[in-house]
């Protein structure tokens, strides 16, 4: 099969390479669509943790089944399914609570544990072995396109739960107009938000527009001459947000996700997953403040069958941001677009 293949830190190539190995608690899935995130970029530079070259990445993939493991019960041949990135152990205490993204076992292959694209091979190839507990059955009148989304949207979905959701009609900041805070927008409105804001910086001009025209009520553009943080608290009469869901990743954007947010309120760090990022901030704004602060990684709990809903229900629209679609077989000019932002790209679709 074709495969995207990451041969060592910082080379790659598109090479033919065996098929997956299936098994008894497996699926094999044709994959019919799958992208690259900033993720990837980093397990290219290799400095993402647990990743061994080669390596065939990709977390954001789905299609359709093509084997069915011996041991699998409620899937079949010809099932669409979006697949969610992380398989714990089933044992561990985290797992055991459902958090099964925080498995013990991590990156121990042997105790069933398995991270698509990151500690086993992933999606960014024609087909894909994949654990039958992480394959989510997409729901009627749902494509491809949206089972490649299944992960992704668990993702923000999750991020919203970590703090309790939207209490009905509070103010939501999300920093960070990527594909991630785009489908914030958009849950933050489905779960009842009375206003949302978006915060970007200049170079994102194109994409604060596009979160206009998804539910955003304000967008707050970092300049120099006025602070996030600063803009936020003027656009809520000095109050400040009720939540904030950060998913830029930078230790700016963290810092100003503290000052944004009004007494007593709660912010969700989602965007730094990989190491080195530092939080310097002065801590009376967290104690005095009375700030409910939580980190947010993955989506564990099978969060992403309720993600799947959401789009059935028109709850969320994730065509707009599919920027671009390819074949596989031009994934290097993709990765070029990707990385360099040549054409502005959110999710660059791309069909094995």
């Amino acid at each position: 099969m074709h495969a995207v293949v990451f041969t060592r830190p910082d080379e790659y190539e598109l090479a033919d390479v065996p098929d997956p190995v299936s098994g008894a608690d497996l699926v094999t899935v044709a994959v019919k669509s799958t992208t690259i995130c900033a993720t990837d970029v980093k397990i290219l530079h290799g400095t993402v943790p647990f990743v061994t070259f080669p390596h065939i990445p990709g977390h954001e993939f789905g299609g359709e089944i093509v084997e069915v493991g011996s041991n699998v019960t409620g899937l079949q041949k010809g099932d669409l399914v979006g697949v969610e990135a992380h398989v714990g152990c089933g044992k561990c205490p985290r797992c055991l609570e459902g958090l099964y993204n925080l498995c013990e076992n991590y990156g121990i292959r042997e105790s069933g544990h398995a991270h698509m694209g990151f500690t086993v091979a992933g999606g960014l190839a024609e087909y894909c072995a994949v654990p039958a507990k992480a394959a989510h059955l997409l729901p009627v009148g749902l494509t491809s396109n949206h089972a490649m989304f299944t992960d992704t949207l668990g993702i923000v979905l999750w991020a919203f739960e970590r703090a309790g959701g939207v209490r009905g009609g509070e103010t939501v900041a999300i920093v960070g107009p990527g594909a991630l805070g785009l489908l914030a927008v958009q849950v933050a409105r489905a779960l009842g938000a009375g206003r949302v804001f978006v915060v970007g910086i200049p170079e994102d001009d194109k994409r604060l527009a596009l979160a206009s025209r998804l539910g955003a009520d304000d967008v707050v553009i970092a300049e120099s001459d006025i602070s996030p943080a600063r803009r936020v608290h003027e656009l809520t009469k000095g109050r400040g947000a009720d939540l904030v869901v950060e998913f830029a990743g930078t230790s700016d954007a963290g810092k100003q996700s503290l000052e944004m947010t009004r007494r007593g309120g709660r912010i969700v760090l989602a965007g730094a997953t990989s190491p080195g990022r530092e939080l310097n901030v002065d801590l009376s704004v967290i104690v005095r403040g009375h700030l409910s602060v939580f980190g947010s990684v993955a989506n564990p709990q099978s969060i992403s069958c309720r993600a799947n809903v959401m789009m059935q229900k028109g709850l969320v629209d994730v065509t707009p941001l599919i920027t671009h679609e390819l074949p596989l077989s031009e994934f290097l000019s993709a990765w070029k677009m990707f990385t360099k932002r040549i054409g502005d790209p959110i999710r660059i679709m791309m069909h094995p």
